[in-house]
């Protein structure tokens, strides 16, 4: 068997679905059937090494090894909030660009299970210069990858194999030893990677593979009209949520640039035709920010805004993190008087709790900062999957 050239890249197999794999097996000779044992492996069994395939003849395994790749397995930086609850990694890519993820533990509250949520990125930087956004302020390297997005679901489902999760201070809840959802709201605008973005999202919902249902997977955007329109015709039951944040083009404008291109009335059309597509409720995710969107006044005009949505529109209230950019987090009371309202109008609303501030989790692209500034410096160690 020739092996592989020095200059010919291997094929990343998290990119691939199944038939797409089957394929590739037949280009090269081998059996197709075999494309259902490795996408057990890869995304029931979790392995990230070929020669751990034990139902593969020793002859593919040592072709799989010369002439593909499960993902990237460099991680380069590792956090823990000091509660476990949410834990966040610094990922470099095969070109050694960066990116976060973050994996988000729930307790069973109620009737409710335990949850394993990992926000993913989509893309490393990001073109649309959010001005209270971390990401949005580093610009835009390049799209992911299919099989790059996929590797940030499966690192965390295979800690949760190895080491299943218990809340402390609640020893009777089940441990939870799998990845139970995912949101596309890290690094990067998923609908600006549109492509990659669906064809991973496919195969984590492969029921051959990592089996995980469309309606625990959720894709954010900070509003590019056409895709959202595209994305109602796609046979896949994802959850929207909608990056809005201001109920006013000129508001808009000054923190969303996208806003110039999409304004609200075009947005707001483009929602509407998803709802009539789909008959899913969208979630408007609206990042307060103290004395600039968080008043009374805007929260009347958020609720005119969503008005004609009725139950199908749903507001998650964020207040902000501290990034570069000069905003300040709204106090407990502001965040009440803002809710109120929207509830008084109603619009149904939440507020995102606060996850690992200890490590900056829920601001995407922090980690990522201090790594590159810290690099010249500093010696970061490595550690392999």
């Amino acid at each position: 068997m020739t092996p592989i050239s020095q200059t010919q890249k291997k094929t990343d197999l998290l990119a691939l679905t199944l038939p797409q794999l089957q394929e590739w097996l037949k280009e090269r000779g081998e059996a197709p059937f075999r494309a259902k044992q490795i996408y057990n492996w890869l995304f029931r069994q979790l392995v990230n090494d070929f020669s751990a395939m034990s139902n593969l003849p020793q002859s593919l395994r040592q072709r799989l090894s010369e002439e593909a790749c499960i993902g990237p397995t460099v991680i380069r930086s590792e956090l823990h909030s000091k509660d476990d609850r949410t834990r966040k990694i610094l990922l470099e890519l095969s070109d050694g660009k960066l990116v976060e993820s973050v994996l988000m533990l729930y307790p069973p509250i109620g009737e409710s299970s335990s949850r394993a949520t990992v926000c993913v990125s989509s893309q490393a930087g990001c073109a649309f210069g959010c001005t209270f956004c971390a990401t949005g302020q580093m610009g835009f390297d390049r799209h992911l990858s299919a099989g790059e997005i996929v590797a940030q679901v499966l690192f965390f489902a295979r800690e949760l194999q190895a080491a299943p999760w218990t809340a402390a201070g609640l020893p009777g809840s089940a441990p939870i030893d799998h990845i139970t959802n995912i949101v596309l709201m890290g690094m990067g605008e998923p609908l600006h990677n549109y492509t990659n973005v669906l064809q991973a999202l496919r195969i984590l919902n492969s029921s051959d593979g990592f089996n995980l249902g469309a309606r625990h997977m959720t894709v954010s955007t900070v509003g590019l009209a056409p895709a959202i329109r595209k994305l109602s015709q796609e046979n896949l039951q994802i959850n929207l949520a909608i990056s809005l944040h201001a109920p006013t083009d000129e508001l808009r404008s000054q923190t969303m640039p996208v806003n110039r291109k999409y304004p609200l009335t075009e947005l707001l059309a483009a929602c509407k035709d998803y709802i009539a597509t789909t008959k899913r409720q969208v979630t408007f995710e609206y990042v307060l920010l103290s004395g600039v969107n968080d008043t009374a006044e805007y929260a009347e005009k958020l609720a005119a805004l969503l008005a004609p949505l009725k139950q199908f529109a749903h507001v998650n209230c964020i207040p902000v993190n501290a990034t570069s950019a000069s905003y300040q987090t709204p106090g407990p009371d502001a965040i009440r008087a803002f809710r109120n309202i929207l509830f008084e109008r109603g619009i149904s609303n939440s507020v995102r709790a606060e996850r690992g501030d200890d490590i900056a989790a829920a601001a995407c692209g922090q980690l990522r900062t201090r790594f590159e500034n810290s690099r010249k410096t500093a010696a970061i160690p490595v550690v392999s999957q």
